[in-house]
């Protein structure tokens, strides 16, 4: 069973807190069960996930109820809401009703049901992808690949029932849901979600493990005072977007440790990850987590071939394990696109692996290849240096035709200084032909409504 730990007679006095409400874990089973029982049907059930209590109560419930759970985004427009809906098969709602939703409302029952024993291999939760083009795909996710997951990150990050994990991350994606609070449910921790992932509710968590993305994290260490409150946690966790090294360091001389950095997808959770006992290093992901394998591929579709592990050769990313998703939902064209056939998941990123295993992520490969000179160079290594110029506020990275070298590689800066300021910077932290050929100051970067950069409008 997913949610083990829910189902033994240990009862802790605050097994979740979000916000302002507790309850423990007998108040959390209870509240789940009579959610399930008035689920109608074997759904699956759409959660307007917002940060809420209800929300946790909604999700457990499913799972308990071996029903696949739908979270949806709190600001979802009618389009991307209405696509969701159709996709999944959505058959009952629970939240907040936005207008045009009219699937029938699940209405708790008086008296909680027993956790029902389901087919570990069947979906337990339907997450969507952003997607940079074309509508959102539901990524199936089954009771096994979750549960491997969680157990692989609990064992690496030395996680024990003794943690407080606190985290104002949203309650629709892996990191916020998945791990924030499915795994202190799996494995009997205390979880406390701030709502708002601000310094000051960071700070008063009192928790020993800090979940946040680099913009929670740069937040944090603008308030010194909250930054040096979490000095007393034993673990603060970044992922979801490269951590720049400045805030990296920012971070360490702050809380008087170094971050644990890790990577990840909706597909295949937590796949990467620094140990809790082992290095942290800025800018790399650390090494496989227990039942997770990866590879690197040439950029040039060598066939049965593997980039050499020398931290410089970018190769594109493949990885394996029972941590994986089931694949997308109604959309065998991206199965094939990102199967190999043989077990291996295609992630679409670009990364480097050093001799002894460790992995640092340079980009995506539709968007950030670059084939400069004779060179492949991952464009998020370069945007990452950039950022960490006190004149660089946003920036991206692009390959622009060059009948010398083929492509050359142009930044495309929001901030202050001059070009050659920043092509030095480069020069002075990367190998020579990473830097960039040419600076374009712009007052913005053009973004899709999910706040994605989009390259391929740079320079049209």
């Amino acid at each position: 069973m997913l949610l083990t730990s829910l189902t033994d007679s240990q009862d802790l006095e605050r097994a979740v807190t979000v916000g302002e409400e507790t309850l423990s874990r007998s108040e959390l089973v209870d509240r789940a069960g009579r959610f399930a029982a008035g689920i109608p049907d074997d759904g699956p059930v759409a959660v307007h996930a917002t940060a809420s209590m209800d929300t946790v109560v909604a999700i457990t419930g499913c799972l308990l109820a071996g029903v696949p759970v739908v979270p949806v985004p709190p600001d979802s427009g009618p389009a991307e809401l209405g696509h969701l809906l159709r996709d999944s098969g959505a058959t009952s709602w629970s939240g907040e009703r936005p207008d045009g939703i009219d699937l029938p409302a699940v209405v708790p029952g008086t008296a909680a049901v027993s956790p029902r024993e389901t087919d570990p291999e069947a979906t337990a939760m339907l997450l969507y992808t952003s997607g940079t083009t074309g509508a959102p795909k539901g990524a199936q996710l089954s009771g096994r690949a979750i549960a491997a997951g969680l157990d692989g990150l609990i064992e690496v990050w030395d996680w024990t029932p003794d943690d407080t994990v606190a985290h104002g991350l949203p309650l629709f994606h892996v990191h916020g849901l998945i791990l924030g609070v499915l795994g202190s449910l799996r494995l009997g921790s205390r979880v406390v979600h701030t709502v708002k992932p601000q310094p000051a509710r960071y700070a008063a968590a009192g928790a020993s493990m800090y979940f946040g993305v680099p913009t929670v994290w740069n937040r944090i260490v603008d308030d010194p005072a909250s930054a040096k409150a979490l000095g007393g946690a034993r673990l603060l966790v970044s992922g979801s977007a490269p951590l720049p090294a400045s805030l990296f360091e920012r971070i360490a001389g702050l809380t008087g440790q170094a971050p644990v950095e890790r990577y990840g997808m909706t597909e295949t959770m937590i796949t990467l990850s620094a140990h809790a006992a082992g290095e942290r290093r800025a800018g790399w992901v650390g090494l496989p987590v227990p039942g997770a394998q990866t590879r690197l591929r040439p950029a040039d579709d060598g066939a049965g071939e593997t980039v050499p592990d020398d931290g410089e050769t970018v190769g594109r990313l493949e990885v394996r394990g029972p941590m994986l998703f089931s694949g997308y939902l109604n959309r065998p064209d991206a199965n094939a696109e990102t199967s190999t056939g043989d077990g291996w998941f295609r992630t679409g990123d670009l990364a480097v692996r050093d001799p002894g295993g460790f992995h640092r992520i340079v980009g995506r490969e539709s968007t950030d290849l670059i084939k400069s000179g004779g060179y492949r160079i991952g464009s998020g290594e370069i945007e990452a240096v950039l950022m960490d110029h006190p004149a660089v506020a946003e920036c991206a990275v692009v390959g622009a035709a060059d009948p010398d070298l083929g492509q050359k590689i142009v930044a495309y800066v929001v901030g202050e200084g001059t070009g050659q300021a920043l092509i030095d910077h480069v020069a002075s932290q990367l190998s020579w032909h990473k830097r960039p050929r040419e600076v374009v100051f712009v007052e913005a970067l053009p973004r899709n409504p999910m706040g994605k950069v989009q390259k391929k409008l740079l320079g049209s």
